[in-house]
């Protein structure tokens, strides 16, 4: 099984892309809704015990946690500690169960893959982009969006043209989702033929 990391910044396009992947039949495992998710199950504990009071009943306030550790890098990376092992045993578990579905290419979406290292676990990767300007405009269409919490979220990413740099592929959604779907289908037609690379 071929697998493909999709990444990109904040505003990119990055959850429709994945969207296009998983319309093509590609089974896509979604990084963000696997934190979603565990905020409220099996991180809330951990992160009640390391974080008092950003939780309410059995769910992470994520707008609290937030507060709590935005600019603060030492509680930022403290989180991680707790939060990236669930994530990865839950990237693990959707590997194992894509390949024995018979799937010939699966996706992780991850928006910091680059930043987490998680590129040596793929074999190829896909980076979502489009203009500064654009990314920016679509970034503020998000509910609550601040320039701070924008300039905090890019802070944490890798600059667009060192990801753009490092990709197998480029999917450019600057020029509408018709564009992007035909970029997709491209892509997956070139990962046919391509050799693995994982570590």
């Amino acid at each position: 099984m071929f697998v493909l990391g999709l990444t990109g910044s904040i505003g990119m396009g990055k959850s429709a892309t994945a969207k296009m992947f998983a319309d093509a039949g590609v089974p896509v495992h979604d990084a963000d809704a696997v934190v979603h998710r565990l905020y409220e199950g099996d991180a809330t504990p951990q992160i009640e015990a390391a974080f008092p009071g950003t939780t309410v009943g059995d769910r992470v306030d994520r707008d609290r946690l937030g507060k709590r550790v935005l600019g603060d890098a030492a509680a930022i990376k403290q989180l991680e500690q707790i939060v990236h092992p669930l994530v990865a045993q839950a990237r693990d578990r959707f590997l194992s169960e894509a390949e024995r579905s018979g799937a010939t290419v699966a996706v992780l979406d991850i928006p910091l893959l680059f930043e987490t290292k998680g590129d040596v676990r793929c074999d190829a990767v896909v980076v979502v982009s489009a203009p500064a300007d654009m990314q920016r405009t679509r970034a503020f269409e998000r509910p609550g969006m601040t320039e701070q919490k924008l300039d905090a979220i890019l802070a944490k990413q890798m600059p667009d043209a060192e990801k753009r740099r490092r990709a197998d592929f480029v999917v450019d959604t600057s020029q509408g989702f018709d564009h992007a779907r035909d970029q997709v289908r491209d892509i997956l037609k070139a990962v046919a033929t391509m050799p693995k690379r994982r570590q």
